[in-house]
This record gives structure tokens, C-alpha cells and sequence, in this order.
């Protein structure tokens, strides 16, 4: 309230000194058909006015920040492959049982349009993710998160996150995975109910991880060559991916 009875008392101010001012002009110059003139010009620009400022000035300024802090949370996004994402991508689809039925749409090349990216992602969203729980090495995987652990905390404080639904689901979901997993004192007497309840965690991440890893490689692919190219030689779908150029 505060605020706002000191902003009305300025616009209050700023109106009783614009007709002191015209006032002036009267009693100095007695002509108020000139003033009238200019008055009425003065009204009737300030419409442009508003549509110039608010409307398209505004609207580029928008767009401009918009692109600034989508740049910025490709970066975090790009970050969090390079320390996390890709590795647990390729212990996951490791434990996926049919992947090898979708394994060569994964294997993104230099020549991929947006059609293709477009049907892979098509593909990714009717295929039946799947995690053989047995094969997972719970201890080492649990390890793996807690030594992440202040890393995936500091990009939590990134505000940019906020405006990155899917991206901040998936980082709760790790967050959860990394929580059961540290919760358990002995993973190798575990029951079966557990395991599967710990398979379900596991799949949630990795259905996550997936689409995540399919979108970044588009805004690579678009913006930045050089890192998709890097991107295509760590691919975690592909068994024989070198980072090494042949």
C-alpha cells in the first residue's frame, strides 16, 4: 500500500505541474487555441506511443531476454549430460531388454532432419521402456549419485530452472532415485518386492533421461555443431561411440 499511495501521489504531482506549466504558457503568451493544438497532438501520440513501447519494443525485448535464458539453461542441461546425464544413460540402456529393437533410431547422425528427429521422438514416446532390475549393480549405482550428489544441488540453485518443467521433473526424479538408494543399508539381501519397486524408480529416470537426451541433441544440431558433434561421437546408444575422430 505503501508503494502505491507514493506512486499516486507522484502521478498526482506530475499532473498538478503539467497544468501549472500550461498555466504559464496562458497567462505569458493568451493564446490558448495554441495550446489546445499541441495538447491534442500530445493526446493523440501517446497511443502510438504505447503501441511502439508496449507492444513491439517490449515484445522484442521479451523475445531477446527469452532466448538469453534459454541459452543459459541449455548450458545447465548441457552441463548435467556431460557429469551425469550420459552416464547413466548408458548404464540404463544397458538394462533395457529391448532397446536393441530401437538401438539404430538412436544413433543420431550429421545428416538427421527435423523429420527424423521428429519420428524418433515418435517412436521413443509408444516404446516399452524396460529395466532388468537383476542385472543393476544397486550399491555402485547408489554411489554413483551421492558422489553427484553437491553437484546436482548446485544446479537446483540455477533460477533458470524454473521455467524448464521437464528438465526439473527429471532432476527430481535422480533426486528420488539417489534418496531410496542411500535409504538401504544392504543391497544385496534386498527382496524381490523392493527390487521392483526400485526397478519402477530407475525406469522413471531413464524414461526421462531419454527424451531430455533426444531434445538437447536437437538444440545442439541447430545451434552449436561443433558440441553436437562431440554430442554424436559419446552417444549412449551406440556401443561402438568413440569420442576419438576416424
Amino acid at each position: 500500500m505503501k508503494r502505491m499511495s507514493w506512486q499516486i501521489v507522484l502521478g498526482l504531482l506530475l499532473v498538478v505541474l503539467s497544468i501549472i506549466v500550461y498555466l504559464i504558457h496562458y497567462i505569458i503568451f493568451r493564446d490558448i487555441h495554441h495550446i489546445l493544438i499541441y495538447l491534442i497532438g500530445d493526446i493523440a501520440f501517446v497511443f502510438i506511443e504505447v503501441l511502439l513501447v508496449t507492444l513491439i519494443i517490449h515484445h522484442l525485448l521479451s523475445e531477446k531476454e527469452k532466448r538469453a535464458r534459454l541459452e543459459k539453461l541449455n548450458m545447465v542441461i548441457g552441463t548435467f549430460f556431460s557429469e551425469v546425464g550420459t552416464g547413466l544413460l548408458t548404464s540404463f540402456s544397458d538394462f533395457d531388454p529391448k532397446l536393441d529393437k530401437i538401438r539404430k533410431e538412436l544413433i543420431v547422425t550429421n545428416n538427421w532432419t527435423e523429420q527424423e528427429f521428429f519420428s524418433v521422438s515418435k517412436i521413443l514416446k509408444n516404446y516399452d521402456y524396460g529395466i532388468e532390475i537383476q542385472k543393476v549393480d544397486l550399491e555402485h549405482l547408489g554411489n554413483f549419485l551421492m558422489d553427484k550428489r553437491d553437484f546436482l544441488l548446485r544446479l537446483l540453485e540455477n533460477p533458470s530452472l524454473l521455467e524448464h518443467e521437464s528438465f526439473t521433473g527429471l532432476l527430481r526424479a535422480v533426486f528420488h532415485l539417489m534418496d531410496e538408494l542411500t535409504h538401504r543399508d544392504d543391497m544385496r539381501q534386498l527382496p524381490s518386492s523392493d527390487r521392483e519397486h526400485l526397478s519402477g524408480d530407475i525406469k522413471r529416470v531413464y524414461v526421462l533421461l531419454v527424451h531430455q537426451w533426444l531434445t538437447y541433441m536437437i538444440y545442439l544440431k541447430n545451434n552449436y555443431p561443433y558440441l553436437f558433434s562431440l554430442a554424436m561421437r559419446t552417444n549412449p546408444f551406440d556401443r561402438e561411440a568413440s569420442p576419438v575422430v576416424k
